[in-house]
């Protein structure tokens, strides 16, 4: 393998670690998070504005740029629609052949161009200005094209570039980026943004299964649901656990529940008794097992089964009626765990 070669360009510092790479790489972040800090350092009531007008955005928040700011635009789109502000990313050489007609004048557009120059933004945005779509321009430059014809300019000026060349952008766009997260964050939670609201528009990750999932939909019910009365012999106690492939069978009398048998009341009892014939359900159950209704969410079955060592929990309705069970290989299933 070829061996990196470095040099001094990047910093007047003398790296710090012994080994040139982890030197370097600390150097870059070092540089990056001093511009944030920088940037954090000039938040005014500009942004305050800025918050203010998307907040007040009847359509969509559409945000736009060329080159590395293009892909800085489409995560922050990202991150802005999974936070609750719903928004997209328009391409701007795609948006001036054709694509502008998504945009009206109910939107919210965040434009990005480091130098304020980008020809491809700056040629759409006369036609924005005639729809008076609402611009916030995010840029470097204060001074730029962009800047001039935006209603609202947020700064993400940089001291320095990590890249030791000063070309490729690193810290300026680490600087949109985070600006970015920063917005989408305060309109999070100037509207009030919750855990539940996030897993709407996320049902297929483990937060939203977490968030959305309830007792209801994973629980076994009908015949899978294992009962037996009190006065019933252990031994057809056992055949209903095995057949219903549960390690328990609820014990039910007058529809109400009375108790729980596991496999571990059968193996406490055997070692008590050394043998198991001729007793009832009731004479080894365990009385008062802990149940959970059917509207709680799955997760906070999971927190009692875990809070009580247990692996089921007996299902009730509103009533209080047991209806069925939940068992730790149903959240399994489910990827609640």
């Amino acid at each position: 393998m070829r061996a990196l070669r470095y040099t001094s360009r990047m910093t007047d510092k003398i790296p710090a670690h012994s080994d040139p790479v982890i030197a370097y790489a600390q150097q870059v972040l070092e540089i990056e998070a001093n511009a944030l800090l920088e940037i954090s350092g000039r938040l005014d009531d500009t942004f305050r504005r800025a918050c203010d007008l998307m907040l007040a955005c009847k359509g969509r928040i559409v945000v736009s740029g060329m080159g590395k700011s293009g892909h800085i635009a489409r995560k922050i789109s990202s991150t802005l629609s999974s936070t609750g502000s719903p928004s997209f990313f328009v391409h701007p050489a795609e948006a001036s052949h054709g694509d502008l007609g998504m945009v009206t004048s109910e939107d919210v557009v965040i434009a990005i161009s480091y130098s304020g120059e980008s020809t491809e933004l700056n040629l759409i945005i006369p036609t924005l200005k005639r729809e008076r779509t609402k611009l916030i321009a995010i840029t470097g430059n204060k001074h730029s094209t962009l800047s001039s014809l935006a209603d609202i300019t947020l700064e993400c000026r940089v001291s320095h570039e990590a890249c030791p060349l000063g070309l490729a952008p690193t810290s300026s766009t680490t600087a949109a980026l985070a600006l970015g997260d920063a917005l989408a964050i305060s309109l999070l939670r100037a509207k009030g943004f919750t855990e539940q609201d996030f897993a709407k528009s996320h049902p297929g990750g483990s937060l939203g299964r977490k968030l959305l999932t309830r007792v209801s939909h994973i629980m076994r019910h009908d015949d899978e649901f294992p009962q037996v009365a009190p006065d019933t012999s252990i031994q057809n106690a056992i055949i209903e656990i095995t057949s219903k492939k549960l390690g328990m069978t609820a014990v039910m009398e007058n529809e109400k529940l009375v108790g729980i048998i596991t496999d571990g009341d059968l193996r406490r009892a055997f070692q008590r008794k050394n043998s198991l014939e001729n007793l009832l359900a009731q004479e080894i159950m365990t009385p008062q097992p802990k149940t959970i209704n059917e509207n709680a969410l799955a997760a906070e079955a999971l927190q009692i089964m875990e809070e009580h060592s247990v692996n089921q929990l007996v299902v009730i309705d509103q009533s209080e009626t047991p209806i069925g069970v939940i068992g730790m290989h149903d959240l399994l299933r489910a990827k609640i765990l």
